[in-house]
């Protein structure tokens, strides 16, 4: 398989696991043992390829988060920038952790070991959630308060542990301090923006050596990708989770989890 066939195949992975709970890190550590796009260069796309996803949450929320243009109201206005403020005060949890643990997390915790138990850990909690059946007291944005914002930051950390999922941790970390699943999942999104942006250019920084031209086009091609598939995903997963809950992506983790067990740690030892 060329570079390229491997490039769209990763920005479809990328696009369809970033923002459902189920791990897109998990996944792309997974799919690229079977596609051989391993290394330092691989990393570096594994994460660049987000900015893809990124832009198709900018894209399908642009008017949740401009707050420009369309007619808005001052009121209007002044929640889209209170959106803003408790998006910035979530990410900083992470800028902090990240900085200190990045290294480490990379060379020690990027395996299919770590990436078996988080699946298989955040899918029971997925599940144990639902079935809880505990009334959600927060049902917008605006109801969720800067203290609620920076405690679901801290919780986000949890994804840097691979095959969490960011996603998963934020929505769990919400849904746990009583939001509903549509606000956990518009949060969840929301910052999404400057995390993910965050950990591409920290990536980028880090990248040794100059990309050549043939690499620039590989990742051209999963941005690309990436960038459509997310904002189908997007669209879809949030009309979902107006009628379903959340339990079918903890059990897809647990199965999931499994077959990988029993094909790294079993089939692969054998």
């Amino acid at each position: 398989m060329n570079d390229f066939l491997k490039s769209i195949l990763l920005g479809i992975v990328e696009g369809i696991t970033e923002f459902l709970p189920i791990s897109s890190t998990g996944h792309l550590i997974i799919v690229n043992q079977f596609v051989d796009f391993t290394g330092s260069f691989a990393y570096t796309f594994d994460i660049v390829i987000q900015l893809g996803a990124i832009l198709s949450v900018v894209v399908y929320f642009w008017n949740r988060l401009c707050p420009w243009g369309g007619n808005k109201s001052i009121d209007e206005r002044h929640q889209i920038i209170d959106i803003w403020k408790k998006t910035i005060i979530g990410v900083v949890p992470a800028l902090v952790i990240g900085g200190i643990f990045g290294s480490y997390i990379k060379e020690y915790l990027f395996n299919p070991v770590t990436v078996i138990s988080a699946l298989i850990v955040g899918g029971i909690l997925l599940i144990y959630l639902e079935n809880r059946k505990k009334e959600s007291t927060i049902h917008s944005i605006v109801s969720l308060s800067y203290t609620h914002a920076f405690i679901i930051g801290i919780i986000q950390c949890l994804s840097m542990i691979p095959g969490t999922s960011r996603s998963a941790a934020t929505i769990i970390g919400a849904m746990f301090l009583g939001a509903s699943r549509v606000v956990a999942a518009e949060f969840s999104f929301f910052l999404a923006i400057p995390t993910m942006f965050a950990a591409s250019a920290y990536s980028m920084l880090k990248t040794e050596g100059a990309l050549t031209a043939h690499q620039m086009a590989v990742l051209a091609a999963g941005f690309l990708v990436s960038f459509i598939v997310a904002l189908l995903v997007i669209a879809g997963f949030m009309k979902f989770i107006t009628k379903r809950d959340f339990r079918p992506f903890g059990y897809y983790r647990i199965v999931l989890g499994i077959i990988i067990l029993v094909y790294f740690v079993i089939l692969r030892q054998s």
